[in-house]
């Protein structure tokens, strides 16, 4: 049995979203380019097609505190890390582009610390992380992995999906490869608990993780 977390919020839409379709490489770089970089916005491109997405509160709560998930485990266990948040990843040799909800280089991270990424020649961000509550028209699975990200995480609001990359495709896992002794378990408490506080959570969650690297 799978197990899940209860959902975040009552509401049922965590974003709102428009798709254009038919759009060439240039016409997306337009839209692209006309928007002010200070936007709530997110846009994705597949293959001329086009999603602008708004997050909405439900959206935004996840989003924030998986990120907070992600950086306590990270500094508790002595890693290393570069956000990129939304940053654009745009691919022109794939017809691609994104701007995820949230993207890292961990592994590769002294690779990239300092400057600014230069996809044309760095790898891609080691983990992607996507909060879809209301559908999607794109395949984001198959986004990240032609554009070699190597493990991508999808909450939807109650499930939160691993995946990591193998020969150029997706294969879904209990455990994320990044921290393979966290069980998912761990951020459905997490995110149960920041809903009452989420100073709390985070105090409880760090000891957790202490205790549990202690453990070994």
């Amino acid at each position: 049995m799978v197990a899940t977390a209860p959902p975040i919020h009552q509401s049922i839409l965590g974003e709102k979203r428009v798709t254009l379709r038919g759009l060439t490489w240039q016409g997306y770089q337009q839209i692209l380019h006309a928007l002010p970089e200070s936007r709530a916005a997110r846009l994705t491109y597949d293959h001329g097609i086009l999603e602008i997405s708004m997050p909405l509160e439900s959206h935004e709560f996840a989003l924030r505190l998986i990120e907070r998930f992600i950086i306590i485990l990270v500094f508790e266990m002595g890693m290393k890390i570069k956000t990129m948040g939304s940053t654009t990843l745009d691919r022109e040799d794939l017809d691609r582009g994104a701007e995820p909800d949230n993207a890292y280089y961990i592994q590769n991270q002294a690779k990239v610390a300092g400057r600014k990424v230069n996809l044309a020649e760095d790898p891609a961000p080691d983990l992607v992380v996507e909060v879809d509550i209301t559908h999607t028209d794109i395949d984001k699975n198959r986004l990240y992995a032609a554009m070699g990200v190597p493990e991508f995480w999808s909450y939807n609001g109650q499930e939160w999906r691993i995946y990591q990359l193998q020969e150029k495709t997706y294969q879904e896992c209990d455990r994320s490869p990044t921290f393979p002794g966290v069980e998912k378990e761990y951020l459905y408490k997490f995110l149960e608990q920041a809903q009452q506080d989420e100073i709390d959570a985070e105090k409880a969650f760090r000891e957790f993780i202490k205790a549990k690297i202690t453990e070994k």
